[in-house]
């Protein structure tokens, strides 16, 4: 989509992306190696009763899906960062994860007329419909003078 595709109260969805347990190990193995992401036996005598999802694997998703559904092909180069970013409910292989954004506020810098702000509401659902993942975003893009 292109920065003017945008409009306040667009809802954008895409997914399911399907996080296998190979996935889950492999991410946690090299980037979150806390036995509750990566030790199957310890995982299940703990409190979410087996293997969870880092919850910056589950972000990373969130990004797939975003640039699927939106961000592919458009103008968009940058962010500056997340207004919150919140793991809802613990996500395990197997879960079939949907993605929803709900634009919040489109505008162009006052001061940089070529700079366009997107700021949106990203969320991730599994296939029962529980929230898995809340955050706000902002996302940058290079518009023409």
């Amino acid at each position: 989509m292109k920065f003017d595709d945008f409009h306040v109260g667009q809802v954008i969805e895409a997914g399911p992306y399907v996080l296998t347990q190979d996935a889950l190990l492999a991410f946690a193995n090299d980037w979150d190696p806390q036995w509750f992401h990566t030790d199957p036996e310890a995982a299940a005598q703990g409190p979410h009763g087996g293997l969870i999802a880092s919850g910056w694997q589950t972000c990373g998703i969130a990004m797939r899906l975003a640039v699927q559904a939106a961000l592919q092909g458009s103008e968009s180069f940058a962010s500056p960062g997340l207004a919150y970013v919140k793991w809802t409910h613990p996500v395990r292989a197997g879960d079939a994860l949907s993605f929803k954004a709900t634009v919040l506020d489109v505008r162009r810098s006052a001061s940089q007329p070529t700079l366009g702000i997107l700021r949106w509401r990203w969320q991730l659902f599994n296939q029962d419909g529980t929230q898995v993942l809340d955050l706000e975003a902002t996302s940058l893009f290079k518009l023409p003078a």
